[in-house]
């Protein structure tokens, strides 16, 4: 299905989240007008949504999850198409909570409910839950929610068939879910992580930065025909998304963006709820207790916005293995991220970028200076809990 659009046009679907913050940002301050782009946003109430517009083009581009294009690549998802990623949106963003009753008897046992210490936290979910399977509350199945779960719990000995039972629950719900007694392990993305500890529903154990601390959480879903019949646009949007990033990482431009996004039209949530997320300042439980996690969301620092095809790659084999497919598409399917689109747009007015697509995952403990295409840039840290390390070469 193809929809005519008008001169530099783009019609892009979002879900209501902090991370949808560039896209924001890009057409509330001027960026995407400054570069010749009409950015139309169009909110949507689910992921499914997201998918189905982008598969029959009604939407030339989106915010998604970073495993969705993989997915619809792999045919994992109900929908088949050729869906592109050349920009990836934030990194990080998501938290892991419990309900308010597995939190007592986290509490009862421990003494007290353990924040971004991944084995400790599995420890006590495995010795404090009173079913199996674990309910676990995740916006949609093919997401770094779901990745990161599975990666986390199978490596801390839980059997994902038979001890974890996933339930896609929408990211404004996932309060309600947990005080319904609907779920019992939640992983969402802010502010609604937050939103269901300071409401008392449940309280906060993780951050997704505390399983694999450099996480692609959401990335530019862009359609074929955007990409094949007008890369001009294309190449204005991505410049006007990475000088967005630029701005939106800024701490003294977290208030204006908060109030932006507190709007109905985007997040509908409390400015304060949304400016904590975007600083990292976490209310971990009813009682107010509030976490800082440096580097919860990350917009655009470390090349954030660099669609490395390795961990591409890394999603791919996740997804692969959990669902029993041939390992060899798992390197095919890392083709979906698309650095040279970006390079080709974004090298105009950012001329030092990433010399390489590909890296070690997982392989820098704390930032280094890597090799750029006109000097060194500085990258990392992007450890995983288990400090394994991935290789794509070895798919």
């Amino acid at each position: 299905m193809s929809v005519e659009r008008g001169q530099g046009e783009i019609v892009c679907g979002f879900i209501p989240l902090t991370d949808c913050a560039t896209l924001v940002v890009a057409r509330e301050f001027g960026f995407a007008a400054e570069e010749g782009v009409d950015l139309v946003l169009r909110r949507e109430a689910s992921w499914s949504n997201i998918r189905d517009k982008m598969a029959l083009g009604l939407f030339d581009a989106a915010h998604m999850l970073a495993p969705m294009p993989l997915a619809m690549s792999l045919g994992l998802s109900a929908f088949a198409a050729p869906i592109h990623a050349p920009f990836v949106l934030s990194v990080n963003g998501d938290v892991f909570g419990v309900s308010q009753a597995l939190a007592s008897r986290i509490s009862a046992a421990q003494g007290s409910v353990f924040f971004d210490e991944p084995r400790l936290a599995a420890d006590a979910l495995a010795s404090a839950a009173d079913r199996r399977p674990l309910r676990v509350g995740v916006p949609w199945l093919f997401s770094m929610h779901t990745v990161l779960t599975d990666y986390w719990l199978g490596r801390c000995g839980f059997d994902l068939d038979r001890e974890i039972a996933l339930n896609v629950v929408p990211p404004p719900f996932m309060s309600e879910a947990l005080a319904a007694g609907e779920i019992d392990l939640f992983c969402v993305g802010e502010p609604w992580g937050s939103a269901a500890g300071e409401s008392g529903a449940g309280a906060l154990v993780l951050s997704a930065a505390s399983i694999w601390s450099f996480a692609p959480e959401k990335v530019l879903g862009v359609g074929e025909p955007l990409l094949r019949d007008r890369p001009e646009t294309l190449a204005a949007l991505l410049r006007a998304l990475y000088r967005a990033a630029e701005w939106a990482s800024r701490p003294m431009h977290r208030g204006a963006i908060a109030e932006v996004l507190s709007r109905p039209e985007y997040v509908d949530a409390p400015a304060e709820l949304i400016e904590r997320a975007l600083s990292g300042s976490l209310i971990v439980s009813g009682a107010g207790e509030v976490r800082n996690t440096p580097r919860a969301l990350e917009l655009f620092g470390s090349a954030a916005t660099f669609p490395w095809r390795s961990q591409a790659a890394w999603i791919a084999a996740r997804l692969v293995d959990r669902h029993g497919l041939d390992a060899d598409l798992a390197a095919r399917a890392s083709d979906v991220f698309r650095p040279d689109v970006y390079r080709s747009a974004v090298s105009r007015i950012a001329p030092n970028l990433p010399a390489a697509s590909a890296k070690l995952e997982g392989a820098m403990p704390q930032a280094v200076e890597a090799p750029g295409v006109s000097g060194s840039l500085r990258l990392g840290p992007d450890q995983f809990f288990d400090e394994s390390v991935f290789d794509p070469n070895q798919l």
